[in-house]
């Protein structure tokens, strides 16, 4: 079929089946045109939990559709491929960080939510990109702390903070490869150009950044800001929205200063139309986990969302 006879038999099969489409910020743009809700991963997961479908279809990576599954038990959820995984969620495995953990028993253990279930059911606390600074300063200042799996993200807060988080050495190998030098260069072309960066990204990138936070902070940002172009430092996915909300602006990625094309994600790009199609049809892959599992991985999400309310971060 036509991409655009695959798009309306995703749209039948979306009706008939009384399915729901989430589509991660990274995702190829025709995904996000098809998608009901376009996000990042907890803020979908959070969208399914309100939406009344029977079926849950999450265009993102693994990790992201288990999340929907923690939190939507009870609903079929299907990843369009299962091979979708996380270079970030992969540098963290659940036995090597059991032992991680294991020898540091006075320490918390605050999980970003790029990681595996596993990862979860390890932790006391889950954060994202959006809400860890406010979640880590809640503590108590004497708190010991782990962070895991993203070093860059843990030596961001630390350096925000003043804190010495004990940091897991994981990073996404996306935002981990796009270099300080390529950016400085691309300031020097567009000096009237603010560069936003994704805080997964590396500590020298961060410290050359105008504004840094996760990606619907760097929309927002970009929204409310009165300049006309943006040196875009994260996942490439992020433009189609960036100028369907900014259409009167441009924006400038790594891939421009033609020494770098790092700031695709392949893992993200696995997820095509076809394979959409065939997912809604066949109702596979489908995220399956056991109660115990959900039970143990959804206790430090339900932590992160109701300290996140207590502290104004959520509603």
């Amino acid at each position: 079929m036509s991409n655009e006879e695959l798009k309306q038999e995703i749209l039948r099969l979306k009706k008939e089946k009384n399915a729901v489409i989430l589509g991660h910020y990274y995702q190829r743009h025709e995904i996000q045109e098809l998608s009901d809700y376009i996000g990042d991963s907890l803020a979908l997961a959070q969208r399914a939990q309100e939406a009344t479908a029977d079926i849950i279809v999450f265009c993102g990576v693994h990790f992201m559709a288990e999340t929907a599954k923690i939190l939507n038990p009870h609903r079929k959820v299907l990843l369009p491929d299962m091979e979708a995984s996380c270079s970030l969620a992969e540098s963290c495995k659940a036995d090597d960080f059991a032992k991680f953990k294991a020898a540091h028993p006075d320490h918390m253990v605050i999980s970003y939510v790029n990681c595996s279930a596993e990862i979860k059911a390890l932790s006391d606390l889950i954060c994202t990109s959006g809400n860890a600074e406010k979640l880590v300063r809640s503590l108590p200042a004497d708190q010991k702390i782990i962070f895991a799996p993203d070093k860059n993200l843990g030596g961001y807060i630390n350096q925000v903070t003043g804190l010495q988080m004990l940091l897991w050495d994981g990073v996404c190998m996306v935002h981990d490869a796009m270099q300080a030098e390529a950016i400085l260069k691309l300031k020097a072309e567009y000096p009237d150009a603010p560069v936003v960066a994704h805080p997964e990204c590396n500590a020298a990138l961060l410290r050359v950044a105008d504004f840094v936070g996760s990606t619907k902070a760097m929309l927002n940002y970009i929204k409310a800001s009165d300049k006309k172009r943006f040196i875009v430092a994260t996942e490439t996915g992020i433009l189609y929205e960036m100028k369907k909300e900014n259409p009167d602006k441009e924006f400038i990625t790594l891939r421009d200063d033609k020494s770098c094309a790092c700031d695709d994600c392949a893992y993200m790009k696995l997820n095509t139309l076809e394979k959409l199609y065939k997912c809604l049809r066949d109702e596979q892959p489908e995220i399956v986990m056991s109660d115990e599992m959900i039970e143990k991985a959804k206790r430090p999400i339900v932590r992160m969302l109701e300290m996140s309310k207590q502290l104004g971060i959520i509603k």
